[in-house]
């Protein structure tokens, strides 16, 4: 049973088919892992009963086999690494490259998301220079043994940078239209759209991992 007043951050912990539920409903797990579902429903404007229901059925199909609650921090990190932070540079040089394309075929039509390729770029920015401070900071400092207060400065920065990730992803759906390709778009149009989609959903379980899980348990455990 789904209790009203668990964190979306717990609920998303349980495995992607629960994940999926949250993303489908628009609720934030990432940077709004800490609210309840309860109210995380009212702010959304979704129907709390509606919301459990559809997460109860999702955790009754196959088990998934991650449980990064409990595995060793080196081999969250490592997962990390490998499914989020290798991958991201050529996936938004991809993105960038289809926003483009599309401003500069139908920049005249009033559905075009004008803007978008601007705003790909400054996502790109800011989240490389976050991923740095990552992978040259905060990971080598977890991986060298450090735990607790030694690290509560440099995750308070993370989870600020976070909150501005979760930002921009919300600007990209103002300027999509929720990834809602128009009629006339075009076969690039409507592929940019499918990945900012994916994008959306693979930062948002990049940000869970981080906020809801590693970070915690770096700053608790001895």
């Amino acid at each position: 049973m789904i209790n009203p007043l668990s964190t979306l951050g717990d609920i998303a912990a349980t495995g992607p088919e629960t994940r999926g539920v949250l993303l489908r409903y628009q609720l934030d797990f990432c940077c709004g892992g800490r609210r309840s579902l309860a109210d995380s429903c009212e702010r959304a404007g979704v129907r709390l009963e509606q919301v459990i229901a559809d997460l109860e059925s999702a955790s009754q199909r196959r088990p998934s086999p991650e449980d990064w609650q409990n595995r060793p921090l080196e081999e969250v990190i490592q997962h990390i690494m490998k499914r989020y932070h290798n991958p991201l540079p050529q996936q938004l040089e991809g993105l960038i490259a289809a926003a483009g394309k599309v401003e500069r075929v139908h920049g005249e039509k009033s559905a075009c998301p004008v803007g978008l390729t601007a705003h790909i770029r400054n996502i790109q920015g800011e989240l490389m220079n976050h991923m740095a401070k990552e992978e040259h900071v905060l990971f080598p400092a977890i991986l060298s043994g450090k735990r607790g207060e030694m690290l509560g400065g440099p995750v308070m920065v993370m989870m600020r940078e976070h909150d501005a990730h979760g930002e921009n992803l919300r600007r990209t759906r103002t300027l999509t239209r929720d990834f809602v390709p128009p009629p006339e778009a075009c076969a690039t149009w409507r592929t940019l759209y499918d990945e900012l989609a994916r994008l959306e959903k693979e930062l948002m379980e990049h940000i869970h991992l981080e906020n809801n899980i590693l970070f915690p348990r770096a700053l608790r455990e001895n």
